[in-house]
């Protein structure tokens, strides 16, 4: 008597919209996914780097956004291709500074693409993630929990954005829309290079968290049964260190 053989159950491919994916965490979580066979939307500033997201991820589709001018995002949504699974915001700029010198364009880029932008662009991304009972996730930072000298323009772009991630979960959770924030601590990645030059410090990546153990923290929130959600994670070196 033969018996049918059972075939192994494969993962149902997700499809996620993605910001951020040129460098750091960002360019680490989209080669993850496109490996494991997922699906990609890449937002892209300029033509340059849309041209390299292309090359890189010839099955993504790539949209031309500038984040520094959150205007470009209106009806971003409609130009986006099929079902959405996830919108994952990673892309952050950041400029230190003390409050008696900062400059005024500093301050509103850092507000326009660590804020505004993750605010428009879900707006413009919800009705997809409403009918796929979506994630939105948030890639803050720990700056979003406490903010210290020099880093007032970003930590309030991470406050603020923290704020977001909680007044879009209260708003979903009825539309299954699941909302998660990610806090990594400094990682390391090129913009922790650029801060560690603007603090006039030496940079040492193998005293940070790697990129690619934050991306481990989101696969494991995008990943998660629909029965549950993990609604904020922080991500720390297991033994702390001086001066972080």
């Amino acid at each position: 008597m033969t018996h049918p053989t059972t075939q192994p159950a494969t993962r149902p491919i997700a499809r996620h919209v993605l910001t951020g994916a040129t460098s750091g965490i960002g360019a680490v979580l989209a080669r993850t996914l496109a490996q494991r066979g997922d699906g990609l939307v890449l937002l892209a500033r300029g033509e340059p780097s849309a041209a390299a997201l292309a090359a890189g991820f010839p099955e993504a589709q790539v949209l031309l956004a500038d984040l520094a001018d959150p205007g470009t995002l209106n009806g971003i949504g409609r130009r986006v291709d099929g079902d959405v699974h996830s919108l994952i915001h990673v892309a952050g700029v950041v400029d230190l500074a003390p409050v008696s010198r900062l400059r005024l364009h500093e301050w509103e880029e850092q507000i326009a693409v660590n804020l505004t932008s993750p605010a428009v662009l879900t707006r413009e991304l919800l009705p997809h993630l409403r009918r796929t009972r979506g994630t939105a996730m948030f890639v803050n930072s720990s700056a979003g929990l406490t903010a210290n000298a020099d880093w007032s323009a970003y930590a309030a772009s991470k406050f603020g954005l923290r704020a977001l991630a909680d007044a879009l979960r209260a708003e979903e959770i009825e539309n299954g829309v699941r909302v998660t924030t990610v806090y990594p601590s400094r990682t390391a990645t090129p913009m922790q290079e650029k801060v560690h030059e603007q603090e006039g410090r030496t940079y040492d990546s193998t005293r940070w968290i790697s990129a690619e153990t934050v991306v481990s923290t989101i696969l494991h929130v995008l990943d998660l049964p629909p029965d549950a959600t993990i609604p904020d994670v922080t991500v720390r070196p297991v033994t702390p260190r001086p001066g972080t």
